[in-house]
């Protein structure tokens, strides 16, 4: 194919954005990438070349008008000042309002607490910087001034911050120390799924120690992650053969009866947020959170220190 044919066949993306159906190119790359968009009957890419002859499906979803309200719900707060909230997220908890939870999420309380948080967000995530999956607990930061997102947004675009994860693998790795620098993306076959096993994709990095063993059976982990895909510890780890416990996504019910009932009465994946250090987007002074893995992650250890000691 020549350079002019190349030019001559649109990205799906940037076609149907301007296809005049109502939609930015970024509504229409979520589109794409829930399935919402087929060619041909399939599931493709945002960036699929357009053919001529193709049929392209699109479903449209109407719609809906919401903000985010205020709910008065506890918080376990590390700091806070006129621009920052830093907070120590229990497992449970949705970040923000989306399907299904239209309410009773963090950032709900955060509104309560705070009266007020960064509009850059939009009405349902302000403030909304990072996110933590419902299920795993620990640190984030939210803003409440736009000044202070537009800091930290720049402070995770470039790295510039450390993030460290507890988690809890079986069976335990061979290695004490591995890196993960792969190419990330949407399973080819699941589109509610990543994969690093992909041909196309966006770089993700993981670094992973194990800091204390369990036998073969399992291991505690910390991931120090330099890049912040969706999933991306979860999946690094279930990829190289070592998925995290309880994990109802990426792991499969664990062989050992032992662990697989400590798995079961954890009830959720085991992985914690434990650390983040960054400078104060507004007085560049250096802050420094550590929290603990919570009592049930605290509960799943000790059942493996039983098991194996």
């Amino acid at each position: 194919m020549s350079e002019a044919e190349a030019r001559e066949r649109p990205r799906l993306d940037v076609y149907l954005a301007g296809a005049g159906l109502g939609l930015s190119r970024t509504q229409v790359k979520r589109a794409i990438e829930s399935g919402l968009v087929r060619v041909g009957g399939e599931v493709v890419e945002p960036r699929r070349p357009v053919r001529a002859g193709d049929v392209i499906d699109v479903i449209l979803v109407a719609p809906v008008e919401a903000s985010a309200v205020p709910q008065a719900m506890p918080l376990s707060i590390l700091f806070e000042d006129a621009h920052l909230i830093v907070v120590d997220k229990p497992a449970g908890l949705v970040v923000h309002p989306a399907p299904g939870h239209p309410d009773g999420t963090l950032v709900n309380a955060l509104l309560a607490h705070c009266g007020d948080l960064s509009g850059i967000g939009g009405v349902l995530r302000p403030g909304i910087v990072h996110r933590l999956d419902k299920d795993t607990s620990g640190i984030l930061v939210a803003a409440k001034s736009d000044a202070a997102h537009q800091g930290l947004a720049a402070m995770f675009e470039k790295k510039d911050l450390v993030r460290e994860y507890i988690a809890v693998v079986a069976p335990a790795p061979a290695r004490g120390a591995m890196t993960f620098d792969t190419l990330y993306g949407r399973h080819p076959k699941n589109r509610k799924k990543f994969s690093s096993r992909v041909a196309r994709g966006k770089r993700a990095v993981t670094h992973v120690r194990v800091s204390e063993r369990f036998g073969d059976v399992a291991a505690q982990v910390v991931c120090r992650l330099e890049t912040g895909r969706t999933h991306q510890i979860r999946v690094h780890l279930a990829d190289a053969g070592h998925p995290v416990v309880g994990d109802p996504v990426y792991a499969r019910k664990a062989r050992n009866p032992a662990l697989a009932a400590a798995a079961t009465a954890l009830g959720r994946q085991a992985l914690h947020a434990a650390r983040l250090d960054f400078r104060h987007p507004i007085t560049g002074e250096p802050l420094a959170f550590s929290v603990p893995p919570p009592p049930d992650m605290e509960a799943l250890l000790g059942a493996l220190r039983a098991l194996t000691g």
